[in-house]
């Protein structure tokens, strides 16, 4: 299955995949509308730009071979698609218990800041390539099955 791959070597940590990321899960796929109005309402991206010294990556779902995240997960709101590979997220059948972010050892899941719910990475259904990817300008982000 294909994966979003990190370069840390040549991220430059501009976080263009986090507002990538956020207008592509937004109502107006609009950047400013997203940023200055979407986000108030709780848009959040999926991914996160992590920065340790000089280094920086983009942090998103891995879409695990055996998600532990889906182990934990006691409502099945989160299941693995045997077809794409995919970790998949139903929101409605979400309770909100936290247990797959603890269980995720990528740091991957986030709360989401309104709803009891959480937001994490889709891989952007219906796009050839992530918006993450599709947006990086330095090439940092891959889209491959390695």
């Amino acid at each position: 299955m294909k994966r979003v791959y990190v370069n840390p070597e040549v991220c430059i940590g501009c976080h263009i995949c986090e507002l990538a990321c956020m207008t592509g899960h937004s109502q107006s796929k609009d950047l400013i509308i997203a940023f200055r109005d979407e986000q108030a309402q709780g848009l959040i991206p999926r991914n996160t730009v992590d920065h340790a010294g000089w280094i920086s990556a983009s942090l998103s779902c891995r879409h695990c071979d055996e998600p532990a995240c889906v182990q934990a997960c006691i409502s099945g709101a989160l299941t693995k698609d045997k077809e794409s590979g995919r970790v998949v997220y139903d929101e409605e059948q979400c309770v909100g218990c936290w247990s797959c972010l603890m269980a995720c050892s990528f740091g991957a899941i986030k709360r989401h800041p309104i709803k009891e719910k959480i937001v994490k990475c889709d891989l952007c259904p219906g796009r050839d390539v992530p918006a993450c990817v599709a947006a990086c300008p330095n090439e940092a982000l891959e889209f491959a099955e390695k």
